[in-house]
């Protein structure tokens, strides 16, 4: 398996793939995660508008400085995770804020029933909160993202004649290329060793006088 770094570009795509993601905030030094459905405009993190007061919000009207993390795994040597470090900005029912919530809006509809979960988690509460929505967004200031690709030895497939009557020239070769990798790291560890020791024998040869 190989791990890359995501580019910029690469995680801004990623972003505007995924709908749901885990939103972190905290208060007096105590982390607080929950997962959030969201819509990105490569700018802006619009995170679902029809939520209601609640922890989050109240967290991050305290503390703005958040993180939001994506990810996709496919298997255990293919996936990709992306996190986002930014500052919650709230959008009020106001004048000042009415192109920035127009704009939330529009990103949000295109997510099908984008409202439904705030609403349900509010049904379900033993004292309710307002029904009024908060549209707030989280301004990107960085981000960074990783992905997973698998070693082609990991990912050969064997053709049906293979299947059929098992090459000992490619079992041969598999075993090869396990034997080449187990001999590197025996190298690099007896390397490590024999420079550690060789220090320390330099060192109590040419002790240091007071």
């Amino acid at each position: 398996m190989f791990i890359h770094e995501m580019t910029a570009s690469e995680c801004s795509d990623a972003l505007e793939r995924t709908h749901v993601g885990r939103l972190a905030c905290a208060r007096d030094n105590q982390p607080y995660v929950v997962p959030m459905n969201y819509a990105s405009d490569g700018h802006y993190l619009y995170l679902y508008g029809f939520t209601t007061l609640g922890q989050k919000i109240e967290w991050m009207r305290s503390n703005p400085l958040v993180c939001f993390e994506i990810d996709n795994v496919v298997n255990h040597n293919r996936w990709m995770s992306v996190i986002v470090f930014g500052r919650y900005e709230e959008l009020p029912d106001t004048q000042e804020f009415e192109i920035a919530r127009k704009n939330a809006y529009a990103h949000l509809q295109k997510r099908v029933m984008w409202w439904e979960p705030a609403y349900i988690s509010r049904e379900h509460r033993d004292q309710p909160h307002s029904l009024t929505p908060i549209f707030f967004r989280i301004q990107i200031e960085r981000m960074t993202g990783h992905r997973a690709s698998p070693d082609d030895s990991e990912t050969a497939i064997p053709t049906s004649a293979t299947c059929a009557a098992p090459s000992q020239a490619s079992d041969s070769t598999v075993r090869s290329r396990q034997w080449t990798r187990i001999i590197k790291a025996a190298i690099l560890y007896f390397v490590t060793v024999l420079r550690n020791a060789i220090g320390k024998l330099k060192r109590n040869s040419n002790p240091v006088s007071n």
